[in-house]
C-alpha cells in the first residue's frame, strides 16, 4: 500500500499564487455595482428638488460652517472649492452621470472614481442631514472603485467580449480605448485644484488611481503580451478578492454591532423597542399599517426578538452555506418590511445591495440568465409584430 506524497514546496506555491489570483465572486461584485449605483441614483433624484437647500447654496449650514467642518472631520468635498450654483449644479449632474455610467458599467475604472468623489462631496457637504443609510453608501462607494465589479454585467464585459471575439488584441492608440483615454487625461483638470486641498491624504488618493490607471494604459499599449502585462493583471486580481473581502466583513461587522448595541438597550430586552418605533410620526409613513402592527403585542414581542437573534447570528453562520441562506432570505425580507412600514427605503436598499454580496453564485447565474432569456423575448416582440402576414391568395 503507498502512500500519497505530498506535493513539493514549488507546486504548492504556484496553487497558492493561482488561487490569490483569480478574480473571486465576480457576479456578486456586479450586483454590488449594480445596486449600489441604482440606489445612488435613486436617492440623488429623490433628492432633487431640495438639493440646495439640503447640500447647496440655500443650505442652513452656512459655507464658511461647512468649511469649518469639513476642516475638523477632515472629510473630502469637492464643493469646498466655492459656493456658486453653477458648480454644484455640475456636481450634482456629473455625480448623477457616474451612477449612471456605474449602473450600465461603462468605462467603470473611472467612473467608479467619479461617482466615490461626487457622492463623498455631495453628503459631506452637510453631514447633519444624513442617516445610517449614507454612513452605508459611502462606505461601499470606496470600496467598489479598487473591485473588478464589471467582469459580468456590463458593457465593459461585452466590449471586451467582442475584442476577444475578434481574436486579435488592438494595440494603436484610436482603436485600443480612445473614450477611456481621453477621459483619463481630461480627469488632470480636476486633479489640479486637489494639489492645495486641505486635507492633503485625499489628493494623494486619486493622484495615485490617476497614475495606476496611466500604469496600465501603458501596458496595454507598448506592452500587452509582456510578463509586466501579467503582473498588472495579478496585482487588480488579488486587490480586488481583497476588497470584497473586507466588504463581507463590514457587513458582518455592521450586523454584529447593531445587534449587540440592542443586547443592551432594556427596550429589546423587554421586546418593545418597536412599539415606540411604529408610534414615531417620522416613521410612520403608513399610520393604519403602523397601528394594526403595533396592536399585537406577540407579534411586536416576536419582531422585536428576531431582528437582534437574527443580526447577531448572521456572522456566525457564514461556516455553513444553507443555514446562510435561509438567514440572508430573512435578513432581505425585514429589511423591505423596514422600507415599507418605516419608510426608510434608502438605508434598507443600502442593506439589501450588501448583503446580495453574500448570495451563492449559482443563484446569480441563473438569475443573470433568466433576465437575459426575458430581454431577448423582450426584444423580439416588436420585430414579431412589424413581420408582414404573408398573403394566401
Amino acid at each position: 500500500m503507498t502512500t500519497p506524497q505530498a506535493a513539493p514546496p514549488a507546486a504548492r506555491l504556484d496553487r497558492l499564487l493561482a488561487a490569490l489570483t483569480t478574480v473571486r465572486a465576480p457576479h456578486q461584485a456586479a450586483v454590488l455595482r449594480i445596486g449600489l449605483s441604482a440606489v445612488v441614483l435613486a436617492f440623488l433624484l429623490r433628492e432633487w428638488p431640495n438639493r440646495h437647500v439640503l447640500y447647496g447654496n440655500r443650505s442652513p449650514l452656512s459655507f464658511e460652517l461647512a468649511q469649518v467642518l469639513v476642516r475638523e472631520e477632515r472629510t473630502f468635498t469637492v464643493l469646498a472649492w466655492g459656493d456658486g450654483g453653477l458648480w454644484f449644479e455640475a456636481v450634482y449632474g456629473v455625480t448623477m452621470a457616474a451612477a449612471l455610467a456605474v449602473l450600465l458599467g461603462w468605462r467603470t475604472r473611472g467612473t467608479t472614481v467619479v461617482l466615490m468623489a461626487g457622492l463623498l462631496s455631495i453628503v459631506n457637504r452637510n453631514t447633519l442631514v444624513g442617516d445610517g443609510g449614507d454612513n452605508v453608501v459611502r462606505i461601499m462607494v470606496i470600496y467598489l472603485v479598487f473591485t473588478r465589479c464589471a467582469s459580468v454585467w456590463s458593457l465593459d464585459a461585452r466590449r471586451a467580449r467582442r475584442r476577444a471575439d475578434r481574436g486579435t488584441r488592438d494595440t494603436a492608440w484610436p482603436a485600443c480605448d480612445p473614450a477611456g483615454l481621453l477621459l483619463w487625461a481630461a480627469s488632470v483638470a480636476a486633479l489640479v485644484p486637489l494639489s492645495s486641498y486641505p486635507t492633503r491624504g485625499w489628493s494623494l488618493v486619486f493622484w495615485t488611481l490617476w497614475a495606476v490607471q496611466g500604469l496600465w494604459y501603458a501596458a496595454e499599449l507598448w506592452f500587452p503580451r509582456h510578463e509586466a502585462r501579467a503582473v498588472l493583471d495579478a496585482a487588480g486580481a488579488m486587490l480586488h478578492n481583497v476588497a470584497m473581502a473586507v466588504i463581507m466583513a463590514q457587513v458582518c461587522l455592521v450586523y454584529a454591532t447593531a445587534g449587540w448595541y440592542k443586547i443592551q438597550g432594556t427596550r429589546w430586552q423587554e421586546g418593545s423597542a418597536l412599539y415606540y418605533a411604529l408610534h414615531l410620526d417620522y416613521f410612520t409613513p403608513w399610520p393604519g399599517l403602523s397601528a394594526a402592527l403595533a396592536g399585537s403585542t406577540v407579534l411586536v414581542l416576536a419582531l422585536s426578538y428576531a431582528t437582534v437573534m437574527v443580526q447577531v447570528a448572521f456572522p456566525f453562520t457564514l461556516a455553513n452555506r444553507r443555514v446562510k441562506n435561509v438567514l440572508l432570505a430573512v435578513m432581505i425580507a425585514e429589511h423591505l418590511g423596514i422600507a415599507v412600514v418605516l419608510g426608510i427605503p434608502f438605508l434598507s436598499m443600502a442593506m439589501v445591495v450588501c448583503d446580495a454580496v453574500f448570495l451563492p453564485t449559482a443563484f446569480l447565474v441563473a438569475l443573470g440568465a433568466r433576465c437575459t432569456r426575458l430581454a431577448v423575448r423582450l426584444r423580439s416582440i416588436p420585430s414579431a409584430k412589424a413581420r408582414p402576414v404573408p398573403s394566401t391568395g
